[in-house]
């Protein structure tokens, strides 16, 4: 079978359309759908030779928010009609989130290792490059995914999905009266993810590892669901996403240190390179200065300002 990316993605592009607020919101959906798709196409070329980072972190992002959407659908799909999609995309976000955690690791390590002596330099070198060889077989698992039958298949059939209009969405009685327009739902989604996060109030001084990744992701979910749905809501919108991002980003850095430390760790139970232990210790400083800072845009993210952002972008939907 003959497959041409571009012409994938010109025709795709060509369909991208804006959501509106009386949108039925499985169509909303799919509107969005489709954009991220064109999106995660763009990126595969470059995700394939890496000569850009940015290349494999976009792609793993536009994947991350569709299967966030098609998570928040769920009650609007059949659940025969995207639970293949999900499978795959979940494979390719896997893969993807290999080379990717490798790629922020090294460069990390090698900002670091810019301003050590040479001899520690020497040192993290050898840790550097035995990284570098991790990330090249990451890469080469992920080349085999693009070039597999199930990839370009995924490709035909949600292209498909997306471009006809009430496939796979659940039948509405015409006679029935629900919420199923984008105004009436996306409010009670907006604020159900809120409360994902802001369930995390109690915890978090004492909170450890895993649970602060659990409230990146929550945040993650929220920020998504509001960016994705931008197009409805009020300017103000963009505001409170910077808040959420902010927090976000936070965890984010304390994340990549406890990835950073999981993949050093075998280094260390061969070896005990003083660089590469001032490194470690380098990352447990920064930890604790980002334990600081996250307790500050937390108090900042829950003050009344802050919140009524949110409420008035909402009230855009009329």
């Amino acid at each position: 079978m003959a497959f041409n990316l571009a012409e994938r993605i010109e025709k795709l592009s060509a369909a991208v359309q804006p959501v509106v607020a009386e949108d039925h919101i499985a169509e909303a959906g799919r509107k969005i759908l489709l954009n991220e798709f064109v999106k995660i196409l763009q990126r595969e070329a470059g995700s394939r030779t890496g000569e850009d980072v940015e290349d494999v972190h976009q792609m793993r992002v536009a994947i991350r928010k569709t299967r966030s959407l098609l998570r928040l659908l769920k009650p609007f799909y059949k659940r025969k009609a995207i639970s293949n999609f999900k499978a795959e995309l979940s494979h390719l976000a896997w893969t993807l989130g290999a080379v990717r955690d490798l790629d922020v690791l090294l460069e990390n390590i090698r900002a670091y290792q810019a301003t050590r002596k040479p001899a520690q330099q020497a040192d993290i070198q050898q840790a550097v490059d035995e990284l570098d060889k991790q990330r090249e077989s990451a890469r080469h698992e992920l080349n085999e995914v693009f070039d597999s039958r199930l990839y370009r298949r995924l490709i035909k059939d949600y292209s498909k999905f997306l471009l006809t209009s009430g496939e796979g969405a659940k039948v509405v009685n015409e006679d029935d009266i629900a919420p199923v327009q984008v105004r009436h739902v996306l409010p009670i989604i907006i604020y159900h993810r809120l409360a994902g996060v802001r369930a995390f109030d109690s915890i978090l001084p004492e909170a450890d590892a895993p649970t602060l990744h659990a409230l990146r992701i929550e945040l993650k979910q929220l920020r998504y669901t509001l960016a994705l749905f931008s197009d409805v809501l009020g300017p103000q919108v963009a505001d409170f996403i910077n808040e959420v991002k902010g927090l976000q980003d936070c965890l984010g850095h304390m994340n990549d240190s406890v990835i950073a430390r999981a993949y050093l760790s075998d280094f260390l139970k061969d070896s005990h390179l003083e660089a590469l232990n001032g490194y470690l210790t380098s990352l447990e400083e920064g930890e604790i200065a980002l334990r600081g800072q996250l307790t500050e845009l937390w108090a900042q993210f829950n003050t009344r300002k802050v919140q009524q952002k949110l409420s008035t972008a909402i009230l855009a939907l009329h």
